[in-house]
């Protein structure tokens, strides 16, 4: 089986679990970034926390974005969304625009699309030339192990959604004129193109899966189960990161 085809999609939280889960999972995160940040505990700024989206289109990003940061100091937490890149921005390597949104010890920053758009929807679309985006993918294993070696903690997301349940979220973002801007046809034109997107996120999990950033791929058909999954997974590698540095969790905070 591929690694898309072994997700469960069928996991899911009642209201009152995904509540309760997602309360606790957040309160978690504000200790850990606090401690990241040198505001608790020792006083000492922690390793910088990058966290990446990617993921079909109306798979749930923006909304497990919002929770992952909704509790934590805007002050100390950057979110960025990359869109197309710009005809400034083509004229230089496709990492460079990337550069100014990573963030520095004891910081956060969370990219809404990412430089994985070079080996998913400019290969895909054709807007790379094939050596480009082949080689691409030990461009950014490059990158991420370097961050990684200078301290960075990087968790990856890819937010997997069925056919069946984004076709769903389409109509109704189709139907909600609150919602409607949400949807363009550009989506409904990657929506046809499935099969060549899936390929390519397949290689994409394959090709740059490595210790120092594994990929997540969580399970988006139902939102509360992966809000919670996502908190949950940042939280954990925090921990695992500052467990394997000889960094207390929970240290004394007074």
């Amino acid at each position: 089986m591929s690694r898309l085809d072994d997700v469960d999609l069928s996991l899911s939280l009642s209201k009152k679990e995904g509540k309760a889960e997602l309360k606790a999972a957040q309160e978690r995160l504000v200790h850990l970034r606090l401690l990241l940040g040198g505001q608790i505990g020792p006083g000492e700024l922690g390793p910088p926390l990058l966290v990446l989206f990617e993921g079909w289109d109306a798979s749930g990003k923006g909304g497990a974005i919002q929770r992952l940061v909704e509790e934590l100091d805007s002050r100390h937490v950057r979110v960025a969304q990359f869109a197309a890149p710009s005809s400034d921005e083509k004229r230089h390597h496709f990492l460079w625009r990337f550069w100014p949104v990573l963030p520095g010890w004891g910081g956060m920053a969370v990219l809404d699309r990412t430089w994985y758009g070079r080996v998913l929807v400019e290969r895909v679309e054709g807007f790379a030339a094939d050596d480009a985006w082949q080689r691409a993918y030990a461009e950014i294993v490059d990158l991420e192990t370097t961050l990684a070696a200078e301290g960075t903690i990087i968790v990856k997301f890819w937010m997997h959604l069925s056919p069946e349940e984004q076709l769903r979220r389409f109509e109704s973002r189709r139907d909600d004129p609150y919602r409607a801007w949400k949807l363009t046809d550009e989506d409904w034109r990657n929506r046809e193109k499935r099969p060549a997107y899936e390929a390519a996120v397949e290689d994409m999990l394959e090709r740059t899966d490595h210790p120092a950033g594994p990929w997540h791929v969580i399970a988006g058909d139902d939102k509360r189960w992966a809000r919670v999954a996502v908190v949950r997974t940042v939280c954990h590698a925090i921990e695992a990161a500052l467990e394997a540095r000889g960094i207390d969790t929970d240290p004394p905070l007074s």
